[in-house]
């Protein structure tokens, strides 16, 4: 499964970088994790139809999958103003305004808007935060059989960091480990997310579920 990320994508992502949206690793070193989302989407999972990236940040592992992806429609969510102007500005510049959809606000609010609630196959994450803040910010944006792809540090159990208990509450199964280059946790969607999930803005972290 050899992908190179095609040199629009590459030039959009060194400009993240430049601006502080990205890690101070090369970009090319940052894309290629992203693509290990791609790698373990094919290595489990069907093509997913609607992809939400929680936290997209400065494009990854968004704007990577977007070619991976070409049937799908994408939603690009984050909270910083600044960063939504820059993805609504590369999804422009790509040419892909027709299925890409960037929203700025905080999950806690979103994941209770209708159109969105309940409404995606596979939501990828990268750096959001916390395992019961990211699962709780996540759930609710998930339709029964989809699936949270989310990386993983290198140290520390899924089990630890994933309680089967705590995932319960919001609907998801255990969640699975995989090694694609990186690590990463792959957590299932297996009932709908009650409705009083997402708790209001910043009670997740604050109180965590688990």
């Amino acid at each position: 499964m050899d992908f190179t990320v095609p040199a629009p994508i590459s030039a959009l992502l060194e400009r993240s970088r430049e601006l502080g949206f990205l890690g101070p690793q090369p970009a090319a070193h940052q894309a290629e994790h992203a693509l290990g989302f791609w790698r373990a989407v094919e290595s489990r999972l069907d093509s997913p139809a609607r992809i939400l990236d929680l936290g997209s940040g400065g494009g990854l592992p968004g704007l990577v999958l977007l070619p991976l992806f070409p049937q799908a429609q994408f939603t690009l969510l984050d909270g910083s103003v600044k960063r939504c102007e820059f993805l609504a500005e590369a999804i422009e510049e790509l040419d892909e305004a027709g299925r890409v959809e960037v929203r700025c606000g905080r999950a806690e609010d979103l994941g209770h808007e209708t159109s969105l609630r309940g409404s995606f196959e596979l939501v990828v994450a990268r750096s959001f935060g916390a395992p019961a803040v990211l699962a709780e910010c996540t759930a609710p944006f998930l339709a029964p059989g989809g699936h949270l792809l989310v990386s993983e540090p290198p140290e520390g159990t899924i089990e630890e960091r994933w309680p089967i208990a705590g995932l319960a509450l919001l609907g998801m199964g255990p969640a699975e480990l995989i090694e694609q280059g990186s690590r990463f946790a792959l957590i299932p969607q297996v009932a709908s997310c009650a409705d009083r999930y997402p708790r209001r803005t910043g009670v997740p972290a604050k109180r965590p579920l688990f």
